[in-house]
């Protein structure tokens, strides 16, 4: 019940190309899927939103978002204040003399 080796590549070969073509065939019904017009619509928020940075309350623009702004704003400050107060801190002890 041996096979030969050109026999067993023969029969890889073309059970191979049966998958590859049934994976082929099956490429334009989903690319038709995925651009047909059945998909659900989103609905555009940006006015939404050019309306809640427009209103004049006194804010600056990078805080009217909310309070995840506030708190991005804040923790971006933080990490500058202290990456800048690092680099100093590096910058002085390079300047001085070694022992």
């Amino acid at each position: 019940m041996r096979m030969s080796l050109p026999g067993l590549l023969k029969q890889s070969s073309s059970s191979l190309s049966a998958t590859h073509m049934n994976r082929l065939l099956k490429v334009p019904v989903l690319a038709s899927r995925a651009f047909s017009s059945s998909t659900r619509q989103l609905k555009n928020q940006v006015p939404e939103a050019q309306k809640l940075f427009q209103v004049d309350n006194g804010l600056p623009v990078h805080i009217k978002g909310g309070t995840g702004d506030v708190l991005l704003y804040r923790a971006t400050m933080m990490l500058t204040i202290a990456g800048s107060g690092y680099s100093l801190y590096w910058l002085l002890i390079a300047s001085m003399p070694q022992k």
